[in-house]
């Protein structure tokens, strides 16, 4: 009986002795070296309407933002989304529809270029306080730079865009050169009060069935500056993301060609099975991959998805999270069981 105290206390201690850090954490699964857990985490906010829905349910009313990831007791991970336009773009900006921009043709890119590309783009304070919450290991820093297939989205319009690539292609590297460098001078300041744990380059190239566009596309207008703003980041040791909806397979090897390390958010009902991206690219970095849909059925259905996901998220390089926002269709008592299920498993390794 005491040997078999003994040893208890031992694993006790050893258990205790292994405890880490979010931050620490997320840096030794990522880099496939041994951790003691499964971060728990969203990588996106919650929907409005969701939040609307479980305050009716049982969330306190009062709660918003951190407050939220707070109270249901999830790791914290932070993102400082980097925008590229200055306040005044938001103000010439406001009456066009979704889906619509301001640029028709390199008159219209030179005439608000002046709205473009803030000298200041980021709160300095805000960031020094979180270098502080980096060096505690609290929290996981995380900054969104704009791609060079959704930015030039954002000024064309959707649908002016994808003509753009075969009617203005000057324009369209103009776009791309000019955010290159906007992304390298901002990255330098960054890097001056904290290094980012990992980055996302927000793009959404991709739907259902594949991307808007072909890697000869890809080839010329993207990956020249992936390529120039790839290695900067990495030498400064953040590890760079892609986040891109819908069904991501093709594009993988193209972004891989150029540096990128990991992807987000693996949405399931675009076809993205996490299994099988690890199978085929062993190394490959991976967020999210829960399908959003299992939150609306029972605690079974979740156990299932989880237990489908755990022999990836075992091996490191992929945190398991919602493979998008979270929908309003789930009630606060099915996210509730999901995160009772999500520690459960999370602490089971």
């Amino acid at each position: 009986i005491q040997i078999w105290k003994d040893r208890k206390m031992i694993a006790v201690e050893r258990k205790r002795k292994f405890e880490m850090t979010n931050r620490q954490r997320f840096q030794a699964l990522m880099n496939f070296q041994p951790f003691d857990r499964l971060p728990v985490m969203e990588w996106a906010a919650w929907w409005d309407k969701t939040i609307e829905r479980w305050k009716k349910e049982g969330l306190p009313e009062d709660l918003g933002g951190e407050e939220i990831n707070d109270y249901f007791g999830m790791d914290r991970y932070v993102q400082v989304w980097i925008s590229p336009y200055r306040k005044t773009y938001q103000e010439i900006s406001s009456g066009l529809a979704h889906g619509e921009g301001l640029v028709k043709d390199i008159k219209d890119y030179q005439k608000i270029r002046e709205h473009l590309y803030p000298q200041n783009p980021f709160d300095r304070e805000l960031l020094s306080r979180l270098q502080e919450e980096q060096k505690r290991g609290e929290t996981v820093l995380w900054i969104t730079l704009e791609g060079f297939f959704w930015f030039p989205r954002k000024l064309f319009g959707i649908e002016r865009h994808l003509y753009a690539f075969y009617d203005q292609p000057e324009l369209m590297k103009l776009m791309n050169q000019d955010l290159l460098e906007f992304h390298l001078r901002v990255f330098k300041e960054i890097s001056k009060i904290c290094i980012p744990d990992f980055l996302t380059f927000a793009e959404d190239l991709s739907y259902n069935h594949g991307p808007m566009i072909s890697r000869k596309l890809f080839e010329e207008f993207l990956a020249p500056y992936y390529l120039k703003l790839v290695p900067f980041i990495k030498e400064k040791g953040t590890i760079p993301f892609v986040d891109s909806d819908g069904n991501i397979e093709e594009v993988i090897p193209w972004f891989l060609d150029v540096g990128i390390d990991g992807f987000l958010p693996l949405e399931r009902q675009a076809g993205i099975d996490v299994v099988k991206l690890r199978r085929k690219y062993p190394r490959i970095r991976l967020i999210g991959g829960y399908d959003k849909r299992v939150l609306m059925q029972d605690e079974n259905a979740m156990k299932k998805e989880f237990e489908y996901l755990l022999p990836v998220a075992k091996e490191g390089g992929y945190i398991i999270s919602v493979d998008h926002q979270t929908p309003p269709e789930v009630s606060f008592a099915n996210y509730k069981t999901y995160l009772r299920l999500f520690n459960m498993i999370a602490r089971s390794l």
